[in-house]
This record gives structure tokens, C-alpha cells and sequence, in this order.
């Protein structure tokens, strides 16, 4: 070995040694690129007909919000919250617009708009203008630079010079920060005219975790947030706390937490031939997905955690269906949970009869959609035992699911495993076969969608916080081709928060209404009806 090569292997491993990525996960990643990942392997779609997704009977739902709300004034529950991403991707097609560096005016965005997609979605911007919540203050910046947003329906009115204010540093740097700092919605409060997505979602805990505290009740949420962006964050919901938290009486207190992607979660990079994909700083780490929190969650040591996306907030005039089946995925956690704790408090407890195991065994398959390899009847008595213990003791999650009406993502599906058993999991169809005909029928045959509307349970039987990282099936992540300054690259995700990550969890699904699901995945869907004022 060169000198050369002998400094740019010490450069290499310092530079490992410096990310807090373990060298047995960087040889594992670079092994995961060469062999790939295996496809997820549908055995059929989960649905209301075939009893893998549960509807709540309105009687039922009584019981269970009661329960729910015993819960949370014993202060067991708290809201976690991916917000790290920037909301750059709400404005491709804008960025794509101005990155023509021409003027930009309505008889331009029009004349363009049959043919090109983003001039359309220009133009529905710029003509909806003053519907967007933060109409005002991005009226207030442009008159600071000599723009008065009244002139915009003049004929030749330049609007290049509002969108650089909208999404840069210079103005309201929209494209750059995180998605929770964009204002969504308006509100005719003179004290509170609008609020950002953050916000919202701080008025939302307040309705449903609320609880007991050492200071009194208190409603907790936990965000996750990227390191450049921790301090205005958390400035920010310093400020929005102010105008709920009531200090004096210790009747509503809000404790925020924030915390960041850890550095040792990322992944490192490689050439599309799957060789080390090396920069002048040496190999290149990227963020591995939004599966990397699930170190930030288990970090956590919480009790009852409810997880939800930041962009999925509505004005508060149709909040009440998210409160009531928020507490309605309470309740049937809580009352599962207790059954399932009585269970293995009883296996821990010798002889324990084979009627009993029985019925325990026909719990988990009509409650917890357990799928068993063979008849129970065929179990020895004392693996059928063991059996049980394990599959009772580890974490649960109730997931919400709303009828698909055509939104990207995640559906429930039954998975098929190489030993003959099944279990529910939440798939994206980046992990599944969709070249086989009959992987792809099961697909298209799906009925409802994934909005991200979990609520977990995450210690077990004796009060004991869950190793979550024991539960996760690391072969379920994801394999990307991204490029950077020029380069292509492949890149690798962790397996994602609900997907892989959860996968060897209890897992309950139950129909929520479409009312409770109401993403912004782009800076127009704020011109939905659910989002307006």
C-alpha cells in the first residue's frame, strides 16, 4: 500500500470513527447494497370485509373513549411528532418556475399552464393568493421591499420578486424551513389571527393529553427537529405556549420536547456499480428516513404514545372528529393492553391448563390478528406456552386507516413470511413486487390507506420501557438512486417508523374517518375546503 492510499485509508476510518456509525453497520449497509432487499410478500389486503381492519360500533366507542380519558388524566399519554423535514418539497413546482430566472406574470403562467405542470400549479398559487394564511405577513415583507401585493392583478405585475420573498432567506425563507413553521390556517382572533402547523398541533394535545403532572395537569408532545433549525423551533413554540399555558393555576401546563436525528442512525452512500461513494470529506452519509426516529421514540421511555405527521392539522372548526377517534384508538389500546397484561401475568404463573392456553391463543387471533403457522391443537403444551408469552409481550399499536381516495403511500396489508406465518403491516409499495401479477392484484385490491394515525403502547406488563430496536425487521428498508452536485447516487433507508420499524409489534387496525386525515403535501393543498378559514 502507497502513502497515498495508506492516508486516505487512516482519513477514512477517523472520519467513521467521528460519525458514530458503528463499522459493523457500515459493512452491513454496504452488504444490504450489493444483495439488495427482499420484496414483502402480500397475502392478501386488510379490510373491513375480512375483519383485518376493525370498525367501532357507536356504542362501543362510549366504553372506549371513557377509557381513553382515564388514561390520559392519569397522565400515561404524550404526542410524538416527526417535524425535521423542510418544506421544500411544498414548493417544487414554484422553485422549478423561478428557477427560469424570467418574469413571471399571469398572461405567462397562463399561456404556459396547459402544457406544463408547474406553471399550472404557479398559477393556482398565484391566484389564490390572498386565501392562504400567510397572505398577510408575506404582504408585510413585500412592502418592506417596495411591493405592494395590491397591484398583483394588474396585467404586467412581475410576481418572480414575491415567490424569491415567499421562499427565501430574504423573505419568509418558506422552502427552507421546517414544515411546522409555515402559518396554515387564519382565524378571526384579533389576539390569534393565524397559526402555524406547529400550532396546531399544540391546541390538539391540549385536548388529548392532558394530564396528570408533577406540577399539576399537563399536556406533553415531543418534536423531532434538525440541528440548524433546533433553535427558531424551539422559539417559536416558546412563544406559541405562552398564549395556553397557564402557570398561576398549574390547570393546563405544556411541556415540549425537542430532540434531533441522530447522527449515528444515517447511512452511508454508494455508486450506482455499489462502490463507496467518496466526496473530498471521503464517504458520504445521508439521513436514513424518517425510520431513524425510531431511536429518538425509544428514547423516550414513554407509556402511551400517540405519533402523527406534522402536515396532518385542520382550523379547529373540524377538529372534533380527530379528538373523538383519537380517544376512541385510545381506549381500545388501553383495553387491550389490560387484557393482554392479565394474560401473561397468568403464564408467568405454573400449571397453567390447556384450556386456558386455548382461549388465550384464540384472543390473540380474534383481537391481535394473530396468524399461526399450524392448529394450536399440534403445539406441545409447554412451547404453545412459550409461545404465547412471546407474542403477548411486546409493543401494540392501534393504527387508524381511512378509505384510500387515491393518496401516495401506505396501505394494511397481511404479510406472508418464508415459515408460513402472517402478521399485519403497514407497506409502502416501494417493497413490493409489483412486476408479479399476483403480488400486483393483491396490491390494487387494497381498500383503505395509511394517514400516519398511530397510537402505541410501549413498556411492557411490568412498567418496564421496551427496547424498541428489538422489534424492528432491519430487512425492511429501502434502497434509493438520488444525486448530488451532479453525481448519481444510491442511498439507503432505514426501515420506516410504521413499516419495518414496528414490524414485529401488536398490531390493530380500525377504519377513522377521512375527516381526521388532511395532509399539505404541497403549498396548494392549503386551498383545500378543511384547511380554509
Amino acid at each position: 500500500m502507497n502513502l497515498n492510499a495508506l492516508e486516505q485509508t487512516e482519513r477514512l476510518l477517523d472520519q467513521i470513527l467521528q460519525s458514530g456509525v458503528s463499522e459493523l453497520d457500515i459493512l452491513q449497509q454496504f452488504y444490504t447494497f450489493k444483495h439488495g432487499l427482499p420484496h414483502i410478500r402480500l397475502d392478501a389486503p386488510c379490510t373491513t370485509e375480512n375483519g383485518t381492519i376493525r370498525r367501532v360500533s357507536t356504542e362501543e366507542s362510549y366504553n372506549l373513549i371513557r377509557q381513553a380519558e382515564n388514561a390520559i388524566a392519569a397522565g400515561r399519554v404524550m404526542k410524538f411528532v416527526p417535524a425535521s423535514g423542510a418544506a421544500t418539497r411544498m414548493f417544487k413546482a414554484i422553485l422549478a418556475v423561478l428557477g427560469t430566472n424570467e418574469p413571471i406574470t399571469l398572461q405567462t403562467l397562463r399561456d404556459r399552464a396547459g402544457t406544463e405542470s408547474n406553471y399550472r400549479f404557479t398559477l393556482t398559487f398565484v391566484e389564490n393568493l390572498h386565501q392562504f394564511a400567510f397572505y398577510t405577513a408575506l404582504a408585510n415583507v413585500s412592502e418592506k421591499h417596495g411591493i405592494n401585493l395590491a397591484d398583483r392583478t394588474k396585467a404586467n405585475f412581475d410576481y418572480a420578486p414575491v415567490l424569491q420573498l415567499l421562499t427565501s432567506e430574504e423573505g419568509l425563507n418558506y422552502a427552507n424551513l421546517p414544515k411546522g413553521l409555515i402559518i396554515f390556517h387564519r382565524y378571526s382572533s384579533p389576539s390569534a389571527p393565524a397559526r402555524t402547523a406547529f400550532e396546531e398541533h399544540v391546541v390538539e394535545a391540549l385536548h388529548y393529553t392532558l394530564g396528570a403532572g408533577e406540577d399539576g395537569r399537563a399536556a406533553r408532545l415531543h418534536f423531532t427537529v434538525s440541528p440548524e433549525h433546533h433553535n427558531v423551533v424551539k422559539a417559536h413554540l416558546d412563544a406559541v405556549c405562552s398564549h395556553y399555558d397557564d402557570p398561576k393555576s398549574m390547570a393546563s401546563r405544556i411541556t415540549i420536547e425537542l430532540s434531533e436525528q441522530k447522527q449515528s442512525t444515517n447511512t452511508v452512500a454508494v455508486t450506482p456499480e455499489n462502490e463507496p461513494f467518496l466526496t473530498e470529506d471521503g464517504l458520504h452519509f445521508r439521513p436514513a428516513g424518517h425510520g431513524a426516529l425510531l431511536e429518538n421514540l425509544n428514547d423516550l421511555e414513554g407509556d402511551i404514545v400517540f405519533i402523527k405527521n406534522i402536515d396532518n392539522v385542520v382550523p379547529d372548526r373540524i377538529k372534533a372528529d380527530t379528538y373523538t377517534y383519537k380517544k376512541i384508538l385510545c381506549g381500545l389500546l388501553v383495553s387491550l393492553q389490560e387484557r393482554i397484561f392479565t394474560a401473561l401475568r397468568e403464564l408467568e404463573t405454573l400449571p397453567i391448563s390447556k384450556e386456558r392456553l386455548f382461549s388465550i391463543a384464540e384472543f390473540g387471533s380474534k383481537e391481535l390478528a394473530w396468524f399461526f403457522p399450524k392448529p394450536i391443537q399440534e403445539y406441545s403444551q409447554d412451547d404453545l406456552q412459550t409461545m404465547l408469552v412471546t407474542l403477548l409481550n411486546r409493543p401494540i399499536r392501534v393504527c387508524g386507516m381511512v378509505k384510500n381516495e387515491g393518496e401516495p403511500g401506505g396501505g394494511p396489508f397481511v404479510v406472508e413470511y418464508s415459515d408460513g406465518s402472517r402478521s399485519l403491516q403497514i407497506v409502502e409499495s416501494a417493497q413490493i413486487d409489483l412486476a408479479n401479477p399476483k403480488q400486483r392484484s393483491i396490491f390494487d385490491a387494497s381498500t383503505h390507506f395509511n394517514p400516519v394515525d398511530l397510537v402505541c403502547a410501549v413498556r411492557n406488563y411490568k412498567g418496564e420501557p421496551f427496547n424498541l430496536l428489538h422489534f424492528r425487521d432491519i430487512e425492511t428498508g429501502f434502497i434509493s438512486f438520488k444525486s448530488t452536485n451532479g453525481r448519481e447516487l444510491k442511498a439507503l433507508e432505514l426501515p420506516g417508523l410504521w413499516n419495518g420499524s414496528m414490524a414485529y409489534w401488536n398490531t390493530i387496525f380500525v377504519e377513522v374517518p377521512t375527516s381526521t386525515f388532511n395532509p399539505v403535501k404541497t403549498i396548494n393543498d392549503l386551498l383545500r375546503p378543511e384547511h380554509q378559514g
